[in-house]
């Protein structure tokens, strides 16, 4: 009978561990895709609102581009410093925080005046949403086991394609309120904006910071996520005997080489974000809720395109190589985008958006490997503000291209020669650690 204790007890410990990992899902999960669903909104609801800023405040295109693009500069510059901030302070207090800054600084939208104060906003409000994304991130290597994270990171960023199916039509509708002196446009900064400063409010009763905190977790849930988690770090710590360091990664060529290929992934984003209202309202005589339901559709073709690329990487494993074919999708559909009608190019958008929402997806896994847990939220976070200075120079681009050449086709002809180039990148680099590095641990 002796012999069989140390089984039962293992039993016992996988069955806890199971446990917890289901109740966290269920706990977190939600909340997360929420919080993603808000933040994508609030970031990109000016793509919404471009005929409005001109007609009402006189905007041009060139200063439209370049005040989406600043959002992305403060972003960059905050990204690193508010992961910092957030293993200090905690989950909880710190995206509670994130939550509450970016949902002022979102109805703050609704008050500009001109270029300057279009600029300012939209500055502060990439400095005030900073964080967020690797934060969660980094939420997930202190919460769930190595094997889990994958599924929640899938089922988190579906959160950016669900956003971008119902900005459109949520933000159409919103902009058909009228009353109390403020138009349309402005009723539609000031709600979504209070949507999430509501949502801050339920992150802060809710959320927990570690889950030796979490009451909604049995203590043996605890001790098998916290062991779980350990072992993990035990098993980089025999392989790696020297604590790894930012400033060591930052010399490693191959994080370059991940800021290269997420800046090109999210140029093309951007670039398709920013713009594809303004090619809606080319093919016909459509009301602002027309036009986002129409921009709703290569968000949606999008979503299946995630899952389904998802299960082709999972059961026919070459990260690298699913990346790279998904980044040439993206390439041919931008490239013919700009050759057509606007209706050829809504089309050609659409099936450019299966490319750059899958990379999106499947690129993230990569460095998540590639990094040593206990300093991957800050190297992801570096990742993301460097990769997502693309959401700069794409709309800055696009719109000093339409005030000087009526046409954003130059545009959109750069945006899929930059993900030929990535795709060849991700496809020929060498993205596992070699042995004897002390930087790095998978």
């Amino acid at each position: 009978m002796s012999r069989s204790t140390p089984a039962a007890s293992g039993a016992d410990r996988t069955d806890a561990l199971a446990g917890a990992v289901r109740k966290i899902n269920w706990h977190v999960l939600p909340l997360f895709v929420a919080m993603f669903i808000v933040n994508y909104i609030d970031r990109v609801n000016i793509g919404f609102v471009r005929q409005n800023l001109s007609a009402d405040l006189g905007i041009g295109a060139a200063a439209y581009g370049l005040g989406a693009g600043l959002f992305f500069i403060s972003y960059a510059v905050f990204e690193v410093p508010s992961n910092m901030l957030l293993q200090r302070f905690g989950a909880k207090a710190w995206l509670t925080r994130i939550m509450l800054t970016w949902g002022l600084a979102a109805v703050g939208m609704a008050f500009v005046r001109g270029e300057m104060s279009f600029y300012a906003m939209r500055l502060l409000l990439g400095a005030a949403e900073a964080g967020f994304f690797p934060g969660v991130i980094f939420y997930f290597t202190q919460w769930l086991p190595r094997d889990e994270r994958g599924k929640a990171m899938a089922i988190f960023l579906s959160g950016s394609a669900l956003a971008s199916i119902l900005s459109g039509p949520i933000s159409g509708a919103l902009m058909l309120i009228s009353g109390w002196g403020l138009h349309g446009w402005q009723w539609m900064f000031v709600i979504e904006g209070m949507a999430s400063v509501v949502l801050a409010g339920f992150i802060w009763f809710w959320l927990d910071s570690k889950p030796r905190d979490a009451r909604w977790l049995s203590r043996a849930e605890q001790d098998a996520i916290v062991a779980s988690i350990e072992e993990e770090q035990r098993q980089r710590d025999a392989v790696h005997a020297i604590k790894p360091s930012i400033w060591t990664l930052l010399r490693d060529p191959q994080i370059l080489i991940f800021c290269v290929i997420y800046f090109s992934v999210s140029l093309t984003i951007y670039g398709a974000t920013f713009w594809l209202p303004s090619i809606i309202r080319k093919m016909g005589h459509f009301n602002d809720f027309q036009v986002g339901l129409f921009n709703s559709i290569p968000w949606l073709i999008s979503i299946v395109a995630m899952y389904c690329f998802a299960m082709l990487a999972a059961r026919f494993r070459f990260q690298q190589a699913w990346v790279a074919c998904v980044l040439l999708i993206a390439a041919l559909g931008m490239y013919a985008a700009g050759k057509g009608s606007p209706m050829f190019s809504f089309v050609a958008i659409c099936f450019a958006a299966i490319g750059f929402k899958a990379a999106s997806a499947l690129f993230w896994p990569i460095p998540q490997g590639y990094l040593d847990a206990r300093i991957s939220a800050a190297v992801l976070a570096l990742i993301n503000s460097i990769g997502n200075l693309g959401g700069f120079v794409a709309p800055a681009a696009f719109g000093l291209l339409e005030q000087k050449t009526g046409s954003i086709e130059g545009g959109l002809t750069g945006l899929a020669l930059m993900s030929v180039v990535a795709a060849g990148v991700v496809f020929f680099s060498r993205m596992k650690p070699r042995e004897g590095r002390s930087a790095l641990a998978l």
